[in-house]
């Protein structure tokens, strides 16, 4: 008789705040999966914390500045030893298929496998969103401990593998936020805040690097955005994206789901990056150089842009 596989040498690390709605089934999707899982928390008001070690988490305490950084300090200051590392978002989850491929999968992988991809899907109102471009989205996810680093930027960021190829493995692996279309469209207006920073940061000579060491897609991506999306005019690219989007890569089929989410997602939250951009670069005319731009969007945006643009240029991990 077989007895049950032990949990590969693989520590997830879950950044959170006010995370107790999701929390719970993030962790316990990982059942069998993980040696050790870290949780980060930075200032939940709720019942996160506890949640995270009824369900034998690892809770650190640290302020917010954005997700790439606070990831990226997770890495260097939990004491991760394990084989392997994973990134989960406390709303995302995975399936038992997933779950059973990875333990068996994990420990049998050649030294020469740096990383693991994963496909994400993102079900939005109950619904999987599969058309449109949304899935399968192929994300580095799980990499051999010490061996990747994620992208220093406000918005977008990915893992960046430092050596070796990426494996992947197929199963269930889902985004599945719980909140209402409120907490989407305040959450979105905030990523738009982000996401025209780094875009005007680009402008202002810290230019996009390509994602070397992340999936064929990711790299595609960037790669369109920067060269192509970012330099049209005002509107045209929400407008281009949303029809390739819902006509050419079918996104009318996933129904009335589908229509609000590509709406928002494909349409309304382009174009909202857009304006702010817009917006953003009006604010910084009369600014005499860039360390004065730079303090101008610190101004207008409340981030911390001085100092993190700096580490960005720095970031030669």
């Amino acid at each position: 008789m077989g007895g049950q596989r032990e949990a590969p040498s693989l520590t997830v690390v879950i950044l959170t705040r006010d995370e107790e709605r999701h929390l719970a089934r993030a962790i316990a999707s990982l059942g069998g999966l993980a040696s050790r899982i870290v949780v980060v928390d930075s200032g939940s008001r709720d019942a996160t914390r506890g949640i995270a070690r009824a369900h034998g988490a690892e809770v650190f305490e640290r302020p917010w500045v954005n997700y790439a950084d606070q990831f990226q300090w997770a890495l260097d200051n939990c004491g991760i030893d394990s084989d392997w590392t994973m990134r989960l978002d406390a709303d995302e989850w995975l399936g038992p298929d997933l779950v059973e491929r990875l333990v068996r999968t994990l420990p049998s992988l050649p030294a020469t496998t740096g990383g693991v991809s994963l496909d994400r899907r993102h079900i939005f109102l109950g619904k999987w969103i599969r058309f449109g471009g949304r899935y399968p989205l192929r994300l580095l996810r799980i990499w051999r401990t010490g061996g990747a680093h994620i992208e220093q930027r406000w918005m977008d960021e990915h893992m960046v593998l430092e050596k070796g190829d990426i494996a992947h493995v197929a199963g269930t692996f889902a985004d599945e936020n719980l909140g209402d279309l409120g907490f989407f469209t305040t959450k979105h207006n905030a990523y738009a805040t982000r996401e025209a920073v780094d875009a005007l940061l680009g402008e202002l000579g810290d230019e996009d690097r390509a994602i070397e060491g992340s999936t064929a897609q990711a790299k595609r991506k960037r790669s369109i955005k920067t060269r192509l999306y970012n330099r049209l005019p005002l509107g045209i690219g929400p407008l281009a994206y949303f029809l390739w989007r819902y006509i050419f890569q079918l996104g009318f089929l996933d129904g009335r789901a589908g229509l609000v989410y590509h709406v928002l997602q494909g349409f309304w939250y382009r174009f909202l990056v857009d304006a702010k951009r817009y917006e953003l670069k009006r604010a910084l005319d009369g600014c005499e150089d860039r360390d004065a731009r730079l303090e101008r969007l610190a101004e207008l945006t409340g981030l911390d842009i001085h100092g993190f643009a700096r580490g960005r240029l720095s970031d030669e991990r």
